[in-house]
C-alpha cells in the first residue's frame, strides 16, 4: 500500500497541478498521511530550479497548517481519531510515558520532527494532546519545517540533479545529527 501511494505521489510531481499537490501532500502528511513532501519537491524543483524557494515556501506553508490539523486532532479527537492514527505507526503505547514530560521539552520535540525524519505526524498530535502552548508549537513548526525544506530546497537550486541521491540518503542522518549536537550543545552550557 506505501509503495502505491509512493508512486501516485511522485507521478503529481509531473502534472499542470503539481504546487496544489504538493501543497495537499505537504498539508496531509503533517497529520495523517506516510509520504512526505520531499518526494514531490525533489522532483519539482529539479524541472524548474528557478522556482526552488517557492516550492519551499508552498510545503513549508501547507506542512504547518497540516501540522495545525494534527495539533487539533490531539488536542479535540485524540481518542476517535488521533489514537487510530498513533496505532497505525506504531507508536500509540508510548503516548503516557511522552505525555507526562511533553510540556517541558515539547518546543524541542516540535523541533526534532520537523526537520528529521522521525514523523513529524506524531507529534503534531502529541502536542495537541498534551496541550502544548499552540503559539510555542506554531513558532517552532514554521522554523523546523521552513529549514528543513528551505535546506532542500538551496542545495537543489545551487546543485542541481547530482545532489539529489545525497539528499536523499543522508540529509535525514544529518539533521538528526545537527539536532542531537544542537540539544547537547544546551543541555552541556546548562549542566556543566
Amino acid at each position: 500500500m506505501i509503495r502505491r501511494l509512493y508512486d501516485w505521489t511522485m507521478s503529481l510531481a509531473a502534472g499542470p497541478r503539481a504546487m496544489w499537490a504538493l501543497a495537499l501532500v505537504a498539508f496531509v502528511e503533517s497529520s495523517v498521511f506516510p509520504i512526505p513532501p520531499d518526494v514531490l519537491m525533489i522532483p519539482m524543483i529539479l524541472a524548474a530550479r528557478h522556482r526552488a524557494f517557492q516550492i519551499a515556501a508552498v510545503a513549508t506553508l501547507a506542512s504547518v497548517l497540516g501540522g495545525c490539523l494534527g495539533y487539533a486532532i490531539g488536542y479535540g479527537f485524540m481518542d476517535t481519531v488521533g489514537q487510530p492514527i498513533l496505532e497505525f505507526y506504531g507508536k500509540a503505547g508510548k503516548f503516557d510515558e511522552l505525555a507526562a514530560q511533553f510540556n517541558q521539552y515539547g518546543g524541542w520535540a516540535v523541533l526534532v520532527a520537523g526537520v528529521t525524519p522521525f514523523p513529524y505526524k506524531v507529534i503534531t498530535i502529541f502536542s495537541g494532546a498534551t496541550h502544548l502552548s499552540l503559539p510555542l508549537f506554531l513558532g517552532v513548526s514554521v522554523t523546523a519545517r521552513a529549514l528543513r525544506f528551505f535546506i532542500v530546497a538551496g542545495l537543489l537550486w545551487k546543485f542541481g540533479a547530482p545532489i539529489r541521491d545525497f539528499i536523499e540518503r543522508w540529509l535525514g542522518p544529518l539533521f538528526t545529527a545537527f539536532v542531537v549536537l544542537l540539544i547537547g550543545g544546551f543541555y552541556a552550557l546548562r549542566y556543566l
